[in-house]
């Protein structure tokens, strides 16, 4: 099962290379970050602040995914990432493999049965401090895989756009969750709600 790795002071670590076709290295799980590292991301966090609901929104603004030089677009290299045994064809095209979705446990070897969700959702982000940014700086932050994790299309449209304090993943996978809830929201100078902290407060205590 992959496991997102353990950010260092707020930054995810992720390989965006292409990978050779053929397959794809097993994954390596991550512990969860000690504790002091967890309040050290909470501190960078910043105090709790009212979401930004009166911001502009269209999910149009912030663009598709994106692809690189070889022609491998932003979906392909999570389902890279985040697979085992997974095999491509032409133009990096993802053709088999298995997955396990991080936020149900349900397990998957056609492709086309995941999403590839923002764990960090786009309304999310524009409700947190997005509303003056540019259409590139949205288009990064769409294709940025520091934010993206192969997932069930069930769990996907479950999950929507709410964030840990209205949904959380499985107990299996809310640490790691929680972990790169804040990462993202730190990376990008991003807010939360006094209710949001809670939740995330609340899963880094089961941890």
């Amino acid at each position: 099962m992959h496991r997102l790795a353990a950010p260092v002071l707020g930054l995810l670590v992720v390989a965006g290379c292409k990978l050779p076709t053929g397959s794809a290295a097993a994954p390596t799980p991550a512990a969860a970050p000690p504790p002091a590292d967890r309040a050290a991301l909470m501190a960078q966090l910043g105090a709790p602040r009212p979401e930004d609901t009166g911001a502009h929104y269209d999910r149009d603004e912030w663009g598709d995914w994106q692809e690189d030089g070889s022609g491998c677009s932003t979906r392909e290299k999570v389902l890279q990432r985040d697979g085992q045994g997974v095999t491509t064809g032409r133009s990096c095209k993802v053709t088999g493999g298995t997955w396990t979705s991080e936020y149900d446990g349900v397990r998957a070897t056609d492709p086309a049965d995941l999403q590839i969700d923002h764990i960090v959702p786009v309304a999310e982000a524009n409700r947190s401090g997005a509303r003056g940014w540019t259409a590139e700086q949205r288009a990064a932050y769409y294709n940025d895989l520091d934010n993206l994790v192969a997932v069930s299309s069930r769990s996907n449209t479950q999950k929507s756009d709410q964030d840990p304090a209205e949904w959380r993943p499985v107990d299996a996978f809310s640490c790691e969750y929680a972990t790169a809830w804040v990462s993202v929201k730190v990376k990008y100078r991003l807010t939360a709600d006094q209710d949001e902290v809670a939740a995330l407060n609340a899963m880094f205590n089961r941890c």
